[in-house]
């Protein structure tokens, strides 16, 4: 193999690592997700703000409605404020994991780069030696 198509070979699988990182990236969150993330939490902002706003009012105008309970609108908003929490724990979770990926990515490369220095140096190492004895003989 001429040092030509050992550079071409290492050029396509340059590229077909960054694609298969492209592909990885875009499992975990993309432009999609952004979209989605925007719109849950303009949701969760909206009812909770809707649920004080509604409490207020209650006590302003002195409404006592049977069905519902005095402080059920704020328990609601308690629980939608720890849901999204949790919801960000996860999410932080998730690119936690992938940072982690990608520095064991890091490290296995250098690792196989290491190793293939070494099998350079034994080379040239080697090639040093039959010169040397070439011409001494």
């Amino acid at each position: 193999m001429t040092s030509h198509e050992a550079m071409q070979e290492e050029i396509n699988q340059y590229k077909r690592e960054k694609e298969e990182i492209r592909t990885i990236l875009g499992q975990i969150g993309g432009a999609g997700d952004a979209r989605k993330e925007k719109i849950i939490n303009i949701s969760f902002l909206i009812f909770v703000v809707s649920l004080f706003i509604l409490d207020i009012l209650r006590y302003a105008t002195n409404l006592h409605l049977n069905f519902i309970p005095e402080m059920f609108s704020v328990e609601i908003a308690v629980l939608l404020v720890s849901m999204k929490i949790i919801w960000m724990i996860h999410k932080q979770q998730k690119v936690e994991h992938f940072q982690f990926w990608i520095l064991n990515t890091i490290e296995f490369q250098m690792n196989n780069s290491a190793v293939r220095l070494r099998k350079i140096e034994k080379m040239l190492q080697n090639a040093n030696e039959k010169e040397e004895t070439t011409s001494k003989g």
